[in-house]
């Protein structure tokens, strides 16, 4: 076998190894859950608002999803922090 067809192949190899474990590493997954009681625990009732506002958290909208917390009942500081909480990993 040909010196330029092993490295090919090696290469190869690592590629799809590589690519296989990046495809398959878990998504990091932002915390609404965490998001959502905090608003709660502020005063919020639980509803779709707060979970939508959440959600723009997530995708680091905080202007947004700040507005939609303190429509919906929640202080500005706690608007914020539960903001701040729905773009962090769960823990």
């Amino acid at each position: 076998m040909r010196t330029s067809t092993r490295i090919a192949g090696a290469l190869t190899g690592l590629t799809l190894t590589f690519g296989g474990a990046v495809l398959a590493a878990p998504a990091v997954r932002a915390d609404i859950p965490a998001c959502t009681n905090m608003a709660e625990m502020a005063g919020a009732t639980a509803s779709d608002s707060v979970t939508a506002a959440c959600g723009r958290g997530v995708v680091g909208d905080l202007q947004s999803c700040v507005s939609g917390l303190t429509d919906a009942g929640v202080a500005g500081g706690a608007a914020t922090a539960a903001c701040r909480a729905a773009a962090h990993e769960p823990r």
